[in-house]
């Protein structure tokens, strides 16, 4: 089996990380696919740039528009930087969303590619909308040649102990005000 290896942590730079370990093996030509849980928009820079890194550079959405909250609070509208967006609680879809994505990372594990990023599993493990169990079968069979990312706030103590190299990101001072940086935050 490759290695594993996650980021988890309350600062900004998870998904960024595992996207500095993308490029390196991108390139060595090597085969890389994301798989985001939760997230949808694809004016990101790591979704544009799949157009440009092919063949070796692969990303799957598997959310729907808007950003998550837990307490069950009708939706609410937020603005971010220039960017405006709806808050709203997790449904049903959520969590269909969330199991047909990590379905598809079982078929993508079949071709082998050198490094899988599963962006955001660890939120939505935390979420209760994946079963670790599940995730932990997944993890028991990749192949050798397959490396592993798991990205998201609050890893699950089973993740934690099963994965090879774990860091922590922490949120030490950031400005009052977080902008929102073409290039740098998405």
């Amino acid at each position: 089996m490759g290695y594993i290896y996650l980021y988890t942590g309350s600062g900004g730079g998870k998904t960024t990380n595992a996207l500095g370990l993308a490029l390196r093996s991108i390139g060595h030509n090597h085969k890389v696919v994301m798989i985001q849980f939760l997230k949808y928009w694809k004016n990101t820079g790591e979704y544009k740039a799949m157009k440009k890194l092919k063949p070796y550079y692969e990303i799957h959405q598997f959310g729907r528009p808007g950003w998550f909250k837990l307490d069950g609070k009708k939706p609410a509208k937020y603005k971010f930087g220039n960017s405006k967006f709806t808050v709203k609680s997790l449904e049903e879809l959520d969590k269909r969303l969330a199991s047909e994505a990590l379905n598809f990372a079982k078929n993508v594990l079949r071709k082998k590619p050198h490094l899988l990023i599963l962006d955001e599993i660890n939120l939505a493990l935390h979420w209760k909308l994946l079963d670790i169990d599940k995730v932990i079968e997944l993890l028991d069979h990749v192949p050798k040649i397959t490396d592993i990312v798991l990205t998201g706030r609050h890893a699950p103590k089973k993740l934690l102990a099963k994965a090879d190299f774990v860091n922590e990101i922490i949120d030490k001072k950031h400005p009052e005000k977080i902008p929102l940086t073409k290039g740098i935050q998405y």
